[in-house]
């Protein structure tokens, strides 16, 4: 008996002594620094005859993440987000550039325009302030800490459509999707109901009413196939809510929920937006 006693008593210790031992090598999270931010310039240079050359460099700390064991060593990811002033990036088109390491980040005149002018959807040759930041983390977004603020006065310039418009400055809809279905390529009458709205020499918009699940394209000349805009990929793989269109693309598939809509279709930005109403 006591010889069984003294084993028990044994194994309780030594799983006591494990588990502090457990719980002394646990490695806890201890946080960091918010990585400081700061540019090359006070003001972004923006010009067409200047857009392949540098625009500004931005430069950020490490924020030197500590676990109980010591430093990270793990690598720390970044996140720069560029936004209108007063949106607090919150502003859905806001700028977002995922950087993986790096302490430093170049843009020409040309990539920062682009943010402007295409992701924010600022007006070209009209001064507006945006603001910058960066946001540091490990992996699974664990300790993100986010950077001072950098305030900028900019002003965008106007570069070539990414598409270029209609010499017709017409634009219509055809298609299974479209209440005129098809058509047969042979110089059908234009039918009003189905030509946009051109709201700029490359800006046009249409309110149309849509067959669910349906296919489209847009043409310059209502009943001519001898041009035509639609999707970048495949035939029907395209997000039903917009994104990207080329001349010569493939056809568009409509949204699953039938009913009216707009599109807007932006020769400028060489993109397209669905919207139902």
């Amino acid at each position: 008996m006591k010889n069984i006693i003294k084993s028990i008593l044994f194994l309780v210790v030594a799983t006591g002594l494990f588990s502090c031992e457990k719980d002394e090598n646990q490695v806890v999270f201890e946080g960091g620094t918010a990585p400081a931010l700061s540019a090359s310039a006070l003001v972004i240079p923006l010009s067409f005859a200047n857009k392949d050359m540098p625009a500004i460099t931005f430069n950020w700390s490490n924020p030197n993440y500590k676990f109980s064991t010591g430093l990270s060593s793990q690598d720390v990811s970044y996140l720069m987000e560029i936004d209108t002033v007063g949106s607090n990036f919150t502003n859905p088109n806001k700028q977002s550039i995922t950087i993986a390491s790096e302490l430093s980040r170049t843009f020409t005149q040309d990539q920062f325009n682009n943010f402007l002018t295409n992701q924010l959807q600022l007006p070209v040759n009209v001064t507006k302030e945006v603001e910058i930041r960066i946001t540091s983390s490990l992996g699974n977004n664990v300790g993100a800490l986010a950077s001072n603020v950098l305030r900028f006065a900019v002003r965008p310039f106007s570069t070539p459509p990414v598409v270029l418009p209609p010499s017709t400055n017409k634009l219509f809809i055809t298609g299974s999707a479209t209440p005129a279905s098809w058509q047969c390529g042979c110089g059908e009458p234009e039918l009003a109901s189905q030509r946009f709205t051109q709201v700029s020499p490359t800006l046009f918009t249409l309110t149309i009413n849509l067959t669910a699940g349906g296919s489209y394209l847009l043409l310059p000349q209502y009943g001519s196939w001898s041009a035509k805009f639609g999707g970048t990929g495949g035939n029907n793989s395209n997000n039903v809510n917009g994104g990207d269109f080329r001349a010569d693309g493939s056809d568009l598939l409509a949204p699953p929920v039938g009913g009216l809509h707009r599109i807007d279709v932006d020769f400028q930005r060489g993109k397209f937006t669905v919207t139902k109403l």
